[in-house]
């Protein structure tokens, strides 16, 4: 006879796993009491203060931690169409009857208490990927499963667009990483790496050096993917050549075109041959390069209308600020400025716990939530950061593994897209507090304040938990790390 523990899969838990996750968890609190303490407030259990309300929610967080490790695992491939349904349907009624805060109307407020939907929608997601990635025939490679994955996830992103948190629609970013595991082309990275990068290179470069630097770029590509430097040879002095005479005929027609379209106009027309060579002797990823080459072209055409038109006036202002385009230390760069030094001024060890002065007397905006970092910076120095960044590389990584150990997709798909989600958090909230990355608000996990974002980081882990729990019951080998 088996024992309750055995039948219910304690036995097989990731207990080593689970303590890093708490270890974040009270490293977090700590930096939370720490980012806002007031001397007049004594005790951790003061609800008027956040880092009391934050102890409620752990509490509430660990019991239900211990309920999701209770329940059966095959209850969340069942449900997890349903959950998704029922989330997005909340989603979209925080439209109509939600709460403003900082901007977005992502908030439901329930009673004395504020839900951000959006925070248990990625839970929805990852459950509802896992499911979809893990039907019969499904695979990356077919059409149906690609539009079907993009669904599931475009819906609750142009939602969430639609409330405008942009920050929590990015997170979606995060499934790539489950995707990339599960076979995705590698042709949909170079894209979006290409899409970064013209992004960025759009504020640095004048368009005709970024259009040399994009034809340079490709004819490399052909020339490593397809090794044919007289052709690679051929296409770059054709479009030189080309430019230079419809430079030359605009100029004496009066038709004022400048040398960035004369190039452009001739790198395209050079696709031409370029194609009916591909076509002859049958190399499929010049089609591709042509493809992209036309498509970052056309990129590079609506950049400007999206950042004019579609990003608010802060997301603007803090990308040229990021991108050293313009400095406002007193507006839109003040937050970014004073988060580098407060994570300075903690030198190697740190000035000690509650010793931060740049924590005590409010000088970051969001301390406690967005800029958590910052306390950790200060008071715990360069040495408590690195712990800090070493514990969430042990979750994401033993995250992973335990995603490589488990025999059924769904188990597996659903490990790695609580990883991803893990990973994409840390960067991104982590890199914006060290001017890397653009301010978008999001929490780092376990250590912003919030009850939604605690909650639903906790359900994401613990349920990756019990699959992982109940993999070994059906029969695979199970190595603890």
């Amino acid at each position: 006879m088996r024992s309750v523990n055995d039948k219910l899969g304690w036995t097989r838990i990731d207990w080593k796993t689970i303590l890093v996750f708490v270890l974040l968890v009270f490293i977090g609190w700590l930096n939370i009491y720490a980012a806002v303490y007031n001397e007049a407030l004594t005790g951790g259990f003061a609800l008027s203060s956040r880092y009391g309300m934050q102890l409620l929610w752990i509490g509430i967080s660990a019991i239900v931690a211990i309920v999701i490790l209770l329940i059966d695992d095959i209850y969340y491939h069942l449900l997890a169409y349903p959950f998704y349904g029922l989330m997005l349907v909340v989603l979209v009624l925080t439209l109509f009857v939600g709460k403003e805060v900082n901007g977005a109307k992502s908030w439901l407020a329930l009673g004395p208490v504020a839900i951000q939907p959006a925070e248990f929608m990625k839970l929805a997601t990852a459950l509802a990927l896992a499911r979809f990635m893990s039907e019969y025939n499904f695979s990356l490679h077919n059409p149906k499963g690609v539009v079907g994955v993009g669904a599931l996830l475009l819906v609750p992103i142009l939602v969430i667009l639609m409330q405008n948190d942009t920050g929590s629609a990015m997170v979606y970013c995060s499934f790539l990483v489950v995707l990339y595991r599960e076979g995705l082309n590698s042709w949909v990275y170079y894209a979006i790496f290409l899409i970064v990068g013209l992004f960025v290179g759009s504020f640095l470069l004048s368009p005709t050096a970024l259009l040399i630097a994009l034809i340079v770029l490709f004819v490399v590509s052909q020339l490593l993917s397809n090794r044919n430097p007289k052709e690679s040879a051929i296409y770059v002095a054709g479009s030189g050549l080309l430019s230079l005479v419809i430079y030359a005929i605009s100029w004496f027609a009066g038709w004022g075109m400048d040398y960035h379209g004369s190039l452009l106009t001739a790198s395209l027309v050079m696709l031409i041959p370029a194609l009916l060579y591909a076509y002859r002797h049958k190399l499929s990823t010049i089609y591709l390069f042509a493809l992209m080459y036309g498509g970052a072209n056309l990129f590079l055409g609506a950049v400007d209308y999206v950042f004019n038109n579609i990003l608010l006036l802060h997301q603007r202002k803090r990308i040229l600020d990021l991108l050293g385009l313009e400095s406002d230390l007193r507006g839109w760069g003040y937050n970014v400025h004073q988060s580098k030094i407060a994570i300075g001024s903690g030198g190697f060890s740190g000035k000690g716990f509650l010793e931060g002065t740049q924590t005590k007397y409010d000088f970051i905006p969001e301390q406690s939530t967005d800029f958590i970092f910052c306390t950790v910076g200060e008071e715990w120095g360069f040495l408590g950061a690195v712990v800090v960044l070493t514990l969430f590389a042990v979750l994401i990584i033993r995250l992973m593994k335990m995603g490589e150990r488990q025999q059924e997709p769904f188990r597996r798909v659903y490990c790695y897209g609580v990883a991803g989600v893990f990973l994409f958090h840390v960067i991104i909230n982590i890199g914006m507090t060290i001017g890397l990355m653009p301010v978008i608000g999001i929490p780092l996990p376990m250590f912003s304040y919030g009850g939604s974002s605690l909650l639903a980081f906790t359900v994401l882990f613990f349920i990756a938990v019990r699959l992982d729990s109940q993999n070994s019951a059906i029969g695979a080998t199970y190595k603890p790390y």
